[in-house]
């Protein structure tokens, strides 16, 4: 038993060596536009995406999900996240890629589609309200 406590030790000191995981700073978000907004036509359907540039802390992009629901990104890339590359829409629109690194993700849930990429984007929380208004906060 003197030899398990040592050894678990070991291994979760190992675990936190290696690269430096770095993560997104949080921000504070709280940004409402109304989807009859012409900027948001994008949106119309599903496979629809926008960006923004000034929220977040390179800028938020909204993505029309293929069941029709709404999700928001951070579009900071997170490789190399000290460097706030944003992330730019690709065409069509269910990926978007890191011009920096070359780093692309699927905008469906935001997860990693082409290396260097290992995290996904950062998230942020989505309603819609009225029936005509959409938030995007954290």
């Amino acid at each position: 038993m003197k030899g398990i406590v040592p050894g678990i030790l070991l291994v979760l000191l190992l675990a936190g060596c290696g690269k430096e995981n770095l993560v997104i700073p949080n921000v504070p978000v709280n940004f409402s536009v109304q989807l009859t907004d012409p900027r948001m036509i994008r949106l119309s359907s599903p496979g629809g995406a926008v960006a923004f540039d000034n929220y977040g802390v390179a800028g938020i992009v909204i993505y029309r999900t293929t069941s029709g629901n709404y999700v928001a990104y951070d579009r900071c890339s997170t490789v190399n996240p000290e460097k706030r590359c944003a992330v730019e829409l690709d065409d069509p629109s269910f990926t978007v890629t890191d011009k920096c690194s070359g780093a692309k993700y699927l905008l469906e849930d935001g997860s990693p589609a082409k290396a260097p990429a290992e995290l996904s984007l950062k998230k942020y929380n989505t309603s819609v309200s009225g029936g005509n208004t959409l938030r995007v906060t954290n």
